[in-house]
């Protein structure tokens, strides 16, 4: 099982897939970095890989407190700063210079501090229905009222499992929700008590890495604080709306995710 041990007591897992072919020179190709949200897992990317470890590294990370990873005891000091730390550490120990980072829901929020703080350590960053303003929305205070109330899987199941497709096989919500459910509760209701005073609309502008921000077109994430606004305020992000999607896209639609990120990537690739 691949664990890095890292700096602050983090033992961080990862699954790492590649599948290029093996008599390309290792610098020819290229590491993708994808991110779990708040109560996921490196799990929850299942469907990525096969579409593009062919030509690419994958990285699939369990961040700390949350999947196969260390997981704080109560109190412990979370930040945005702390998680693209962590990731910073997990580059720094698989030797890995620059990358592509893609990261879902709060991941997301992550891979936008990561690219505030550590630019050249990044080729591209790419958010999935991904918030970058949390103050003021009463979404997470009733989050935190939940995971209370009914525990992290009661949240899940009340909010999760739902949002990831309307139209999902109800193997896969149920699957999404155990997944879910298997997160520590103090660990939720910790991450989500500081999320809620977070706000990164004023560094926005001041990331200047090839960005994407991805949404489903009929998803009701479609919302100021999330694609729209990122693509507004970023000097060089590219908003996607994925066709006929909806729910959090990465986990809907994943075919056409990653069509759209191939697509973007391209066109940075051309203009580099």
């Amino acid at each position: 099982m691949p664990i890095a041990p890292l700096a602050g007591d983090l033992e961080m897992y990862y699954d790492d897939d590649n599948y290029t072919d093996p008599w390309r020179e290792p610098a020819s190709v290229e590491t993708i970095v994808l991110h779990h949200g708040n109560a996921k897992n490196a799990r929850l990317w299942y469907a990525w890989p096969p579409l593009l470890a062919r030509q690419y590294r994958v990285i699939r990370v369990d961040a700390r407190g949350f999947g196969r990873s260390t997981v704080p005891e109560p109190g412990y000091d979370w930040s945005l700063e702390g998680f693209a730390g962590d990731l910073r550490n997990l580059l720094d120990y698989l030797e890995l210079d620059k990358v592509h980072l893609i990261g879902e829901t709060i991941g997301g929020t992550i891979a936008l501090q990561f690219a505030y703080q550590f630019p050249e350590r990044l080729h591209t960053v790419t958010t999935c229905t991904s918030p970058y303003n949390f103050t003021g929305v009463d979404t997470y205070q009733n989050y935190h009222r939940l995971v209370e109330e009914e525990g992290v899987e009661g949240w899940a199941r009340a909010t999760g499992g739902r949002r990831v497709s309307a139209t999902a096989a109800p193997g896969h919500h149920e699957w999404y929700i155990q997944q879910m459910g298997q997160t520590s509760r103090h660990v939720v209701l910790e991450t989500l008590a500081y999320l809620g005073t977070q706000n990164l609309t004023e560094k926005l502008a001041s990331i200047h890495t090839p960005a994407m921000a991805m949404v489903g077109e009929l998803s009701e994430g479609d919302i100021p604080d999330r694609a729209q606004g990122q693509a507004d305020r970023m000097p060089n992000c590219t908003l996607a709306r994925v066709p006929g999607a909806g729910g959090y896209v990465q986990h809907s639609a994943p075919e056409k995710c990653v069509e759209a990120w191939m697509e973007f990537v391209g066109t940075v690739h051309q203009a580099g």
